[in-house]
């Protein structure tokens, strides 16, 4: 079973791009708390949160490409109301 996403199982859980969206923000408070530190530590901790935070955004991108051609072609997911799920199996 899954913690996070939804499955059969876990009907609670979350799309995967909402999880991502989720982090990405959490991460840009965090950025904003340590913006003014220009100690040589915090400048290498933002470069490298600047970086996770690009490779995020992209993966944001991919998973909104996936829910959307699983929506194109299959309509929306019902698993979460005891549905199959459109792809895979149950």
């Amino acid at each position: 079973m899954t913690k996070f996403l939804i499955t059969d199982e876990n009907t609670e859980g979350y799309k995967l791009e909402d999880i991502l969206l989720a982090i990405r923000r959490d991460m840009l408070e965090r950025c904003g708390k340590v913006v003014d530190d220009h100690r040589g530590e915090a400048l290498h901790v933002m470069d490298n949160n600047m970086k996770i935070l690009a490779l995020l955004s992209e993966a944001i991108g991919i998973a909104t490409d996936s829910t959307a051609v699983l929506n194109r072609a299959f309509g929306p997911s019902t698993s979460a109301d005891g549905g199959e799920p459109r792809i895979g199996v149950s």
